[in-house]
Protein backbone atom coordinates (compact mmCIF):
# COMPACT_ATOMS: atom_id res chain seq x y z
CA UNK A 1 0.00 0.00 0.00
CA UNK A 2 1.30 3.11 -0.72
CA UNK A 3 0.56 6.04 0.78
CA UNK A 4 -0.05 9.85 0.52
CA UNK A 5 -0.68 13.17 1.19
CA UNK A 6 -3.16 13.77 -1.33
CA UNK A 7 -3.99 11.79 -4.04
CA UNK A 8 -5.98 13.67 -7.49
CA UNK A 9 -8.23 11.49 -10.04
CA UNK A 10 -8.24 13.18 -13.40
CA UNK A 11 -5.79 16.21 -15.00
CA UNK A 12 -8.58 18.21 -15.91
CA UNK A 13 -7.82 22.32 -14.76
CA UNK A 14 -8.48 22.10 -11.41
CA UNK A 15 -5.71 19.82 -10.90
CA UNK A 16 -3.32 22.12 -12.42
CA UNK A 17 -4.62 24.70 -9.50
CA UNK A 18 -4.12 22.59 -7.08
CA UNK A 19 -0.66 21.54 -7.80
CA UNK A 20 0.23 24.81 -8.24
CA UNK A 21 -0.66 25.46 -4.56
CA UNK A 22 0.18 21.66 -3.11
CA UNK A 23 3.96 21.05 -4.68
CA UNK A 24 5.23 23.88 -2.86
CA UNK A 25 4.15 22.44 0.11
CA UNK A 26 6.31 19.57 -0.39
CA UNK A 27 3.75 16.86 0.82
CA UNK A 28 3.73 13.88 -1.32
CA UNK A 29 1.15 13.69 -4.28
CA UNK A 30 -0.33 10.95 -6.23
CA UNK A 31 -2.31 11.82 -9.48
CA UNK A 32 -4.24 9.13 -11.67
CA UNK A 33 -5.06 9.79 -15.38
CA UNK A 34 -6.32 7.42 -17.47
CA UNK A 35 -6.61 9.29 -20.54
CA UNK A 36 -4.60 12.39 -21.70
CA UNK A 37 -3.40 14.98 -19.67
CA UNK A 38 -5.59 18.30 -19.28
CA UNK A 39 -8.66 16.94 -19.54
CA UNK A 40 -11.57 18.00 -21.92
CA UNK A 41 -10.30 21.54 -21.67
CA UNK A 42 -7.23 21.57 -23.29
CA UNK A 43 -7.61 18.40 -25.27
CA UNK A 44 -11.38 18.44 -26.59
CA UNK A 45 -12.84 21.60 -25.42
CA UNK A 46 -11.38 25.42 -24.74
CA UNK A 47 -7.97 25.18 -26.80
CA UNK A 48 -8.55 23.52 -30.04
CA UNK A 49 -12.12 24.42 -30.73
CA UNK A 50 -10.93 28.37 -29.60
CA UNK A 51 -8.18 27.97 -32.03
CA UNK A 52 -10.12 26.72 -34.63
CA UNK A 53 -12.71 29.70 -34.07
CA UNK A 54 -9.39 32.30 -34.61
CA UNK A 55 -8.68 30.44 -38.13
CA UNK A 56 -12.66 30.35 -38.97
CA UNK A 57 -12.51 33.98 -38.03
CA UNK A 58 -9.19 35.00 -39.83
CA UNK A 59 -10.86 33.39 -42.54
CA UNK A 60 -14.01 35.33 -42.49
CA UNK A 61 -12.48 38.75 -42.18
CA UNK A 62 -10.39 37.99 -45.36
CA UNK A 63 -13.65 37.65 -47.49
CA UNK A 64 -14.71 41.22 -46.18
CA UNK A 65 -11.60 42.82 -47.45
CA UNK A 66 -13.81 44.49 -50.24
CA UNK A 67 -15.75 46.48 -47.21
CA UNK A 68 -12.28 47.53 -45.79
CA UNK A 69 -10.24 48.48 -48.78
CA UNK A 70 -8.68 45.49 -49.91
CA UNK A 71 -8.47 43.00 -52.72
CA UNK A 72 -7.28 39.32 -51.59
CA UNK A 73 -8.70 37.32 -54.27
CA UNK A 74 -10.16 33.73 -53.70
CA UNK A 75 -9.66 31.89 -50.32
CA UNK A 76 -8.05 28.30 -50.33
CA UNK A 77 -8.49 26.59 -47.13
CA UNK A 78 -6.18 24.44 -46.16
CA UNK A 79 -7.53 21.97 -43.90
CA UNK A 80 -4.75 19.90 -42.93
CA UNK A 81 -2.89 23.22 -41.81
CA UNK A 82 -6.43 24.42 -39.67
CA UNK A 83 -6.13 21.17 -38.17
CA UNK A 84 -2.60 20.85 -37.80
CA UNK A 85 -2.20 24.66 -36.00
CA UNK A 86 -5.00 22.87 -33.55
CA UNK A 87 -3.06 20.44 -32.86
CA UNK A 88 0.42 21.85 -31.81
CA UNK A 89 -1.37 24.37 -29.50
CA UNK A 90 -3.28 21.65 -27.65
CA UNK A 91 -0.66 19.34 -27.45
CA UNK A 92 1.68 21.70 -25.99
CA UNK A 93 -1.02 22.55 -23.34
CA UNK A 94 -1.11 18.66 -22.56
CA UNK A 95 2.94 18.31 -22.46
CA UNK A 96 3.31 21.03 -20.45
CA UNK A 97 1.00 19.93 -17.52
CA UNK A 98 2.59 16.39 -18.07
CA UNK A 99 6.34 17.40 -18.21
CA UNK A 100 5.49 20.05 -15.01
CA UNK A 101 4.07 17.21 -13.08
CA UNK A 102 6.90 14.62 -13.96
CA UNK A 103 9.74 17.27 -13.08
CA UNK A 104 8.66 17.50 -9.05
CA UNK A 105 9.59 15.61 -6.85
CA UNK A 106 6.77 15.49 -4.83
CA UNK A 107 4.48 14.10 -7.76
CA UNK A 108 3.80 10.77 -8.97
CA UNK A 109 2.20 10.73 -12.45
CA UNK A 110 0.03 7.75 -12.81
CA UNK A 111 -1.24 6.91 -16.01
CA UNK A 112 -4.55 4.25 -15.47
CA UNK A 113 -8.09 4.19 -13.91
CA UNK A 114 -8.60 4.53 -10.90
CA UNK A 115 -11.36 2.23 -8.79
CA UNK A 116 -11.87 2.87 -5.13
CA UNK A 117 -11.71 0.31 -2.25
CA UNK A 118 -13.17 2.14 0.29
CA UNK A 119 -13.67 5.68 1.34
CA UNK A 120 -9.38 6.18 1.55
CA UNK A 121 -8.12 3.82 -0.63
CA UNK A 122 -7.78 3.69 -4.58
CA UNK A 123 -6.88 1.13 -6.77
CA UNK A 124 -4.71 1.58 -9.89
CA UNK A 125 -3.06 -0.87 -12.08
CA UNK A 126 -2.93 -3.54 -9.54
CA UNK A 127 -1.61 -1.05 -7.14
CA UNK A 128 -3.26 0.28 -3.66
CA UNK A 129 -2.95 4.15 -2.60
CA UNK A 130 -4.18 5.26 0.68
CA UNK A 131 -4.55 9.04 0.48
CA UNK A 132 -5.25 11.54 3.00
CA UNK A 133 -6.79 13.66 0.82
CA UNK A 134 -8.47 12.88 -2.21
CA UNK A 135 -9.76 14.83 -4.81
CA UNK A 136 -12.04 13.88 -7.63
CA UNK A 137 -11.91 15.56 -11.06
CA UNK A 138 -12.89 12.87 -14.21
CA UNK A 139 -15.09 15.61 -15.58
CA UNK A 140 -18.05 14.49 -18.13
CA UNK A 141 -18.13 12.57 -21.25
CA UNK A 142 -20.41 13.78 -24.48
CA UNK A 143 -24.23 12.17 -24.05
CA UNK A 144 -25.00 9.71 -27.36
CA UNK A 145 -28.91 9.84 -27.60
CA UNK A 146 -31.17 6.33 -27.93
CA UNK A 147 -32.29 7.52 -31.54
CA UNK A 148 -32.49 4.38 -33.38
CA UNK A 149 -29.92 3.07 -36.10
CA UNK A 150 -27.00 5.79 -34.37
CA UNK A 151 -25.05 2.50 -33.34
CA UNK A 152 -24.69 1.83 -36.92
CA UNK A 153 -23.12 4.74 -38.40
CA UNK A 154 -19.87 6.73 -37.54
CA UNK A 155 -21.38 9.44 -35.02
CA UNK A 156 -18.97 11.98 -34.29
CA UNK A 157 -18.73 13.92 -30.58
CA UNK A 158 -17.12 16.94 -29.91
CA UNK A 159 -13.86 14.83 -29.40
CA UNK A 160 -14.37 12.91 -32.88
CA UNK A 161 -14.98 16.05 -34.71
CA UNK A 162 -11.39 17.31 -33.74
CA UNK A 163 -10.19 14.35 -35.05
CA UNK A 164 -10.95 14.50 -38.17
CA UNK A 165 -8.78 14.55 -41.42
CA UNK A 166 -10.85 15.89 -43.73
CA UNK A 167 -13.29 18.43 -43.91
CA UNK A 168 -17.01 17.45 -43.88
CA UNK A 169 -18.88 18.48 -47.08
CA UNK A 170 -22.19 18.66 -45.05
CA UNK A 171 -22.20 18.53 -40.99
CA UNK A 172 -25.34 17.50 -39.40
CA UNK A 173 -25.78 18.90 -35.85
CA UNK A 174 -28.08 17.20 -33.10
CA UNK A 175 -28.42 20.01 -30.91
CA UNK A 176 -28.10 23.32 -30.93
CA UNK A 177 -26.65 24.38 -27.61
CA UNK A 178 -23.44 26.08 -26.96
CA UNK A 179 -21.08 22.90 -28.64
CA UNK A 180 -23.42 22.87 -31.37
CA UNK A 181 -23.58 26.61 -32.12
CA UNK A 182 -19.94 27.15 -32.13
CA UNK A 183 -18.94 23.97 -34.21
CA UNK A 184 -21.63 25.30 -36.81
CA UNK A 185 -19.78 28.24 -37.86
CA UNK A 186 -16.59 27.35 -37.44
CA UNK A 187 -17.20 24.65 -39.83
CA UNK A 188 -19.71 26.95 -41.79
CA UNK A 189 -16.56 29.50 -42.48
CA UNK A 190 -14.34 26.68 -43.96
CA UNK A 191 -16.82 25.71 -46.34
CA UNK A 192 -19.27 22.87 -44.72
CA UNK A 193 -22.75 22.76 -45.27
CA UNK A 194 -24.45 23.04 -42.06
CA UNK A 195 -26.93 21.55 -40.65
CA UNK A 196 -28.39 22.09 -36.75
CA UNK A 197 -31.49 19.78 -35.52
CA UNK A 198 -32.48 21.33 -32.66
CA UNK A 199 -35.88 19.74 -30.63
CA UNK A 200 -36.86 22.96 -29.11
CA UNK A 201 -38.14 26.28 -30.58
CA UNK A 202 -34.58 28.39 -30.27
CA UNK A 203 -31.22 27.74 -30.07
CA UNK A 204 -30.00 27.63 -26.54
CA UNK A 205 -33.00 27.31 -24.52
CA UNK A 206 -31.17 28.46 -21.78
CA UNK A 207 -30.99 31.97 -22.97
CA UNK A 208 -33.46 35.25 -23.19
CA UNK A 209 -35.44 34.75 -26.57
CA UNK A 210 -33.79 37.98 -27.44
CA UNK A 211 -30.18 36.66 -27.37
CA UNK A 212 -30.85 33.02 -28.73
CA UNK A 213 -33.34 35.07 -32.02
CA UNK A 214 -29.90 37.43 -32.48
CA UNK A 215 -27.66 34.43 -32.75
CA UNK A 216 -30.16 32.34 -34.65
CA UNK A 217 -30.67 35.08 -37.29
CA UNK A 218 -26.49 35.37 -37.96
CA UNK A 219 -25.62 31.80 -38.00
CA UNK A 220 -28.43 31.98 -40.72
CA UNK A 221 -27.45 34.45 -42.88
CA UNK A 222 -24.38 32.70 -43.37
CA UNK A 223 -25.76 29.94 -44.28
CA UNK A 224 -26.39 27.60 -41.86
CA UNK A 225 -29.93 25.82 -42.08
CA UNK A 226 -31.75 25.79 -38.67
CA UNK A 227 -34.06 22.85 -38.42
CA UNK A 228 -36.21 24.19 -34.96
CA UNK A 229 -38.77 21.66 -33.33
CA UNK A 230 -37.22 18.75 -34.61
CA UNK A 231 -36.41 15.60 -33.20
CA UNK A 232 -34.09 12.88 -34.59
CA UNK A 233 -36.12 9.90 -34.91
CA UNK A 234 -33.89 7.35 -37.05
CA UNK A 235 -30.28 7.33 -37.88
CA UNK A 236 -28.84 5.79 -41.00
CA UNK A 237 -26.54 5.30 -44.12
CA UNK A 238 -27.42 5.59 -47.57
CA UNK A 239 -25.47 5.38 -50.68
CA UNK A 240 -22.24 6.51 -48.92
CA UNK A 241 -24.28 9.86 -46.65
CA UNK A 242 -26.01 9.74 -43.06
CA UNK A 243 -29.77 10.26 -43.25
CA UNK A 244 -31.31 11.90 -40.50
CA UNK A 245 -35.15 11.40 -40.25
CA UNK A 246 -37.31 13.87 -38.13
CA UNK A 247 -40.28 13.52 -36.02
CA UNK A 248 -41.68 16.36 -38.42
CA UNK A 249 -41.13 13.63 -41.36
CA UNK A 250 -37.98 15.57 -43.12
CA UNK A 251 -34.87 13.51 -43.74
CA UNK A 252 -31.71 15.28 -43.93
CA UNK A 253 -28.81 13.98 -46.23
CA UNK A 254 -25.05 14.74 -44.56
CA UNK A 255 -21.27 13.01 -44.95
CA UNK A 256 -21.04 13.86 -40.94
CA UNK A 257 -22.95 13.84 -37.98
CA UNK A 258 -21.79 15.31 -34.70
CA UNK A 259 -23.51 14.38 -31.56
CA UNK A 260 -24.04 17.54 -29.65
CA UNK A 261 -26.70 17.20 -26.87
CA UNK A 262 -25.55 16.98 -23.43
CA UNK A 263 -22.63 15.45 -21.42
CA UNK A 264 -22.81 12.92 -18.70
CA UNK A 265 -20.73 13.03 -15.42
CA UNK A 266 -17.80 10.42 -15.43
CA UNK A 267 -18.31 8.88 -11.99
CA UNK A 268 -20.45 6.02 -13.03
CA UNK A 269 -16.54 3.64 -13.19
CA UNK A 270 -14.81 5.11 -10.10
CA UNK A 271 -16.04 2.37 -7.48
CA UNK A 272 -17.97 4.92 -5.60
CA UNK A 273 -20.68 2.25 -4.34
CA UNK A 274 -17.38 1.03 -2.27
CA UNK A 275 -17.67 4.42 -0.50
CA UNK A 276 -20.04 6.64 1.38
CA UNK A 277 -19.69 8.92 -1.31
CA UNK A 278 -22.70 9.55 -3.11
CA UNK A 279 -24.19 10.86 -6.07
CA UNK A 280 -27.42 12.35 -7.78
CA UNK A 281 -30.12 10.73 -10.08
CA UNK A 282 -28.32 12.13 -12.73
CA UNK A 283 -25.05 10.41 -11.81
CA UNK A 284 -23.40 14.17 -10.49
CA UNK A 285 -21.40 13.48 -7.10
CA UNK A 286 -22.68 15.52 -4.35
CA UNK A 287 -20.48 17.71 -2.55
CA UNK A 288 -21.56 20.70 -0.05
CA UNK A 289 -20.26 24.40 -0.31
CA UNK A 290 -16.51 23.14 0.04
CA UNK A 291 -16.61 20.81 -2.52
CA UNK A 292 -16.86 18.28 -0.04
CA UNK A 293 -18.23 14.59 -0.37
CA UNK A 294 -20.06 12.48 2.10
CA UNK A 295 -16.67 10.84 2.40
CA UNK A 296 -14.26 12.77 5.33
CA UNK A 297 -11.48 14.84 3.17
CA UNK A 298 -12.88 13.36 -0.46
CA UNK A 299 -13.32 16.44 -2.71
CA UNK A 300 -15.43 16.55 -5.99
CA UNK A 301 -13.82 19.26 -7.92
CA UNK A 302 -14.85 20.73 -11.44
CA UNK A 303 -18.02 19.41 -13.95
CA UNK A 304 -18.83 15.69 -12.00
CA UNK A 305 -20.14 17.81 -9.01
CA UNK A 306 -22.40 19.12 -11.49
CA UNK A 307 -22.01 22.88 -10.01
CA UNK A 308 -20.27 24.27 -13.38
CA UNK A 309 -19.50 22.90 -16.65
CA UNK A 310 -16.52 25.80 -17.45
CA UNK A 311 -13.01 25.59 -17.48
CA UNK A 312 -13.73 28.67 -14.56
CA UNK A 313 -15.95 27.14 -12.66
CA UNK A 314 -13.47 23.92 -12.31
CA UNK A 315 -10.84 26.24 -11.12
CA UNK A 316 -12.77 28.31 -8.77
CA UNK A 317 -14.06 24.69 -6.95
CA UNK A 318 -10.32 24.00 -6.67
CA UNK A 319 -9.79 27.50 -5.37
CA UNK A 320 -12.71 27.04 -2.56
CA UNK A 321 -11.37 23.73 -1.71
CA UNK A 322 -7.42 25.24 -0.81
CA UNK A 323 -9.20 27.86 0.81
CA UNK A 324 -11.05 25.10 3.08
CA UNK A 325 -8.13 23.35 3.89
CA UNK A 326 -5.92 26.74 4.81
CA UNK A 327 -8.94 27.57 6.57
CA UNK A 328 -10.54 30.30 4.79
CA UNK A 329 -14.40 30.17 4.05
CA UNK A 330 -14.91 30.88 0.43
CA UNK A 331 -17.50 28.68 -0.56
CA UNK A 332 -19.89 27.58 -3.75
CA UNK A 333 -22.52 29.99 -3.01
CA UNK A 334 -20.20 32.81 -3.64
CA UNK A 335 -20.14 32.43 -6.79
CA UNK A 336 -21.95 34.59 -9.64
CA UNK A 337 -22.57 32.64 -13.20
CA UNK A 338 -20.26 33.67 -15.71
CA UNK A 339 -19.96 32.12 -19.26
CA UNK A 340 -19.39 32.70 -23.13
CA UNK A 341 -20.36 31.12 -26.27
CA UNK A 342 -17.35 31.63 -28.93
CA UNK A 343 -19.45 32.65 -31.72
CA UNK A 344 -18.60 35.72 -34.03
CA UNK A 345 -19.53 37.97 -32.08
CA UNK A 346 -19.57 36.32 -29.08
CA UNK A 347 -21.19 36.12 -26.62
CA UNK A 348 -20.14 37.14 -22.56
CA UNK A 349 -23.06 36.69 -20.29
CA UNK A 350 -22.68 37.23 -16.41
CA UNK A 351 -25.36 36.81 -13.40
CA UNK A 352 -29.24 36.00 -14.26
CA UNK A 353 -31.03 36.31 -17.13
CA UNK A 354 -34.38 38.35 -17.61
CA UNK A 355 -36.60 35.88 -16.94
CA UNK A 356 -34.70 34.03 -13.86
CA UNK A 357 -34.73 37.77 -12.19
CA UNK A 358 -38.64 37.99 -12.88
CA UNK A 359 -38.88 34.46 -11.52
CA UNK A 360 -36.64 35.57 -8.53
CA UNK A 361 -39.25 38.77 -7.95
CA UNK A 362 -36.87 41.33 -8.76
CA UNK A 363 -38.16 44.63 -9.30
CA UNK A 364 -35.86 44.77 -12.68
CA UNK A 365 -34.92 47.68 -14.29
CA UNK A 366 -33.41 46.75 -18.28
CA UNK A 367 -31.14 48.72 -20.87
CA UNK A 368 -30.40 47.60 -24.17
CA UNK A 369 -28.34 49.15 -26.60
CA UNK A 370 -27.67 47.45 -30.26
CA UNK A 371 -24.26 47.16 -31.74
CA UNK A 372 -24.82 49.19 -34.33
CA UNK A 373 -25.37 52.50 -32.27
CA UNK A 374 -21.73 52.22 -30.66
CA UNK A 375 -19.33 53.63 -32.71
CA UNK A 376 -16.35 51.11 -32.38
CA UNK A 377 -18.47 48.50 -33.70
CA UNK A 378 -19.13 50.59 -36.77
CA UNK A 379 -15.23 50.97 -37.21
CA UNK A 380 -14.55 47.85 -37.03
CA UNK A 381 -17.92 46.55 -39.06
CA UNK A 382 -18.73 44.73 -36.55
CA UNK A 383 -22.55 45.66 -36.15
CA UNK A 384 -24.15 42.75 -35.11
CA UNK A 385 -25.52 41.96 -31.45
CA UNK A 386 -26.63 43.96 -28.83
CA UNK A 387 -25.38 44.78 -24.76
CA UNK A 388 -28.36 44.08 -21.62
CA UNK A 389 -28.30 45.28 -18.46
CA UNK A 390 -30.53 44.31 -15.66
CA UNK A 391 -31.07 45.55 -12.59
CA UNK A 392 -32.39 45.33 -9.22
CA UNK A 393 -34.65 48.84 -9.14
CA UNK A 394 -34.46 48.45 -4.79
CA UNK A 395 -30.86 48.47 -4.61
CA UNK A 396 -29.27 50.28 -7.21
CA UNK A 397 -27.31 46.47 -8.25
CA UNK A 398 -26.49 45.11 -11.31
CA UNK A 399 -28.07 41.61 -11.11
CA UNK A 400 -27.28 40.31 -15.17
CA UNK A 401 -25.26 41.57 -18.06
CA UNK A 402 -25.73 39.89 -21.37
CA UNK A 403 -22.73 41.69 -23.86
CA UNK A 404 -23.54 40.36 -27.53
CA UNK A 405 -20.93 41.83 -29.83
CA UNK A 406 -17.76 42.56 -30.88
CA UNK A 407 -15.39 41.58 -27.12
CA UNK A 408 -18.22 40.80 -25.29
CA UNK A 409 -16.40 37.93 -23.93
CA UNK A 410 -14.05 40.17 -22.46
CA UNK A 411 -16.46 42.87 -21.38
CA UNK A 412 -18.22 40.91 -19.53
CA UNK A 413 -15.06 40.02 -16.90
CA UNK A 414 -15.94 44.00 -15.81
CA UNK A 415 -19.43 43.49 -15.00
CA UNK A 416 -18.33 40.20 -13.36
CA UNK A 417 -16.39 41.98 -11.05
CA UNK A 418 -18.77 45.47 -10.37
CA UNK A 419 -21.40 42.39 -9.37
CA UNK A 420 -18.70 40.54 -6.82
CA UNK A 421 -17.96 44.05 -5.17
CA UNK A 422 -21.24 44.95 -5.25
CA UNK A 423 -20.40 48.86 -6.65
CA UNK A 424 -24.01 50.33 -7.39
CA UNK A 425 -24.74 51.66 -10.64
CA UNK A 426 -24.97 55.23 -9.63
CA UNK A 427 -20.80 54.70 -8.82
CA UNK A 428 -20.06 52.68 -12.09
CA UNK A 429 -21.94 55.48 -14.16
CA UNK A 430 -19.24 57.74 -12.85
CA UNK A 431 -16.39 55.88 -14.01
CA UNK A 432 -14.41 56.98 -17.15
CA UNK A 433 -12.98 54.48 -19.67
CA UNK A 434 -11.11 54.62 -22.42
CA UNK A 435 -12.09 55.83 -25.78
CA UNK A 436 -13.14 54.34 -28.67
CA UNK A 437 -14.01 50.88 -27.36
CA UNK A 438 -16.87 49.00 -27.01
CA UNK A 439 -17.02 49.03 -23.68
CA UNK A 440 -16.75 52.85 -22.89
CA UNK A 441 -20.75 52.70 -23.60
CA UNK A 442 -21.65 50.21 -20.83
CA UNK A 443 -22.45 53.29 -17.98
CA UNK A 444 -24.03 55.09 -20.20
CA UNK A 445 -26.59 52.32 -21.56
CA UNK A 446 -27.83 52.75 -17.75
CA UNK A 447 -29.55 56.19 -18.30
CA UNK A 448 -31.92 54.81 -20.63
CA UNK A 449 -33.01 51.91 -17.61
CA UNK A 450 -36.76 51.11 -17.76
CA UNK A 451 -39.11 49.20 -16.08
CA UNK A 452 -39.68 45.22 -16.77
CA UNK A 453 -43.33 45.00 -16.04
CA UNK A 454 -44.40 41.32 -18.18
CA UNK A 455 -42.73 38.06 -17.95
Amino acid sequence: MNTYEHIIIGTGQATGTLLGQLIPSGESIAVIEGNRVGGSCVNYGCTPTKALVASAKAIHKAKQGEEFGFSTGAISIDFDRIMDRMNTIRNASSNGLQGWMESSKNVDLIFGWAHFTSDKVIEVNDMKLEGKHIYINTGTRPSIPPIEGIENINALDSAGLLELQELPQHLIILGGGYIGVEFAQVFRRFGSEVTIIQSGDQLMPREDHDVASSIAEFLTEEGISLQLNSRAKYVGEREGRIEVTTDQGKIVSGTHLLVAIGRKPNSDQLGLENTSITRSERGFIEVDQVCRTNASNVFALGDVNGHGAFTHTSVNDAEIVLSHLAGGNRKLTDRIPIYGLFTDPPLGKVGMSEKEALDAGIKLLKATRPMKQISRAKEMSETKGFAKLLVDAETDLIVGATILGPGGDEIVNMFAAIMHSQIPCKKYREVVLVHPTVSELMPWILDNLTPVNER
